[in-house]
């Protein structure tokens, strides 16, 4: 229902516990797109592989969630399901916008009916097809839309203008990491100081395959950061 001002609750209820998990982020590079992910670890004796904030759907297609784990692990499921068939049926991989938009159609059938609740989950969602590098944002409403550059989570506006200010064209990985490091900082309380043991990263470049990076990797990048 919507309210008398037009507003539906139920989706902004969604948004807020979107907005209080830890941050997500992604940007274009020259050769391909980087993903980056805080987990929250609220615990010494929890394992931080086992908590789950960037996926692979496709071996062309990441997501990187904030929200409700599982919510976005239902979500993944049905996305890696329709890249799948998209393979059977047509012999090829999935577009990226085309699988964007199966998701967001899917949380916003969630925003419409009765004895439904809206997904509590945003993803970025990047990629490489035949149309070139791909990055988009899907709301708990199911809006969506594609930057070049984006960040979602616990203060994300904070990175947004970050990447306002610093993103640019043809980027090497190693700028695209030092500048998703910075933004991942942003995303934390004020006497909060970023892990690298709690970070994952992950990209896909011209070869259109998606590449952890390594625990080394990530604290090299982690303590070449302020250079």
């Amino acid at each position: 229902m919507f309210s008398p001002d037009g507003r539906l609750y139920q989706v902004e209820y969604a948004s807020k516990i979107v907005s209080q998990g830890t941050m997500g982020v992604a940007c274009k590079y020259a050769d391909g797109i980087l993903f980056g992910a805080d987990k929250k670890i609220s615990s010494r004796l929890l394992l931080p592989d086992s908590i789950e904030k960037i996926f692979p759907i496709d071996d062309h297609i990441v997501a990187v969630s904030a929200g409700l784990v599982g919510d976005a692990r239902r979500l993944v499921g049905i996305a890696r399901q329709k890249a799948q068939e998209n393979r059977q049926y047509y012999e090829e991989s999935i577009h990226v916008e085309n699988l964007v938009k199966e998701v967001s159609n899917l949380k916003q059938i969630f925003t419409q009916y009765g004895g439904m609740r809206p997904f509590g989950v945003s993803f970025i969602i990047g990629g490489i097809d035949n149309t070139g590098k791909r990055l988009f944002e899907t709301e708990p409403s199911g809006a969506l839309a594609e930057y070049h550059a984006i960040a979602i989570g616990k203060n994300k506006n904070k990175a947004m203008e970050y990447f306002e200010k610093e993103w640019k064209d043809n980027l090497s990985r190693d700028a695209a990491a030092k500048l998703l490091l910075k933004a991942l900082e942003l995303g934390l309380d004020e006497k909060e100081k970023l892990d690298h043991k709690r970070l994952q990263f992950m990209y896909i470049d011209s070869a259109r395959k998606y590449t952890s990076l390594s625990a080394d990797e990530i604290k090299g990048f982690f303590a070449n950061k302020k250079e």
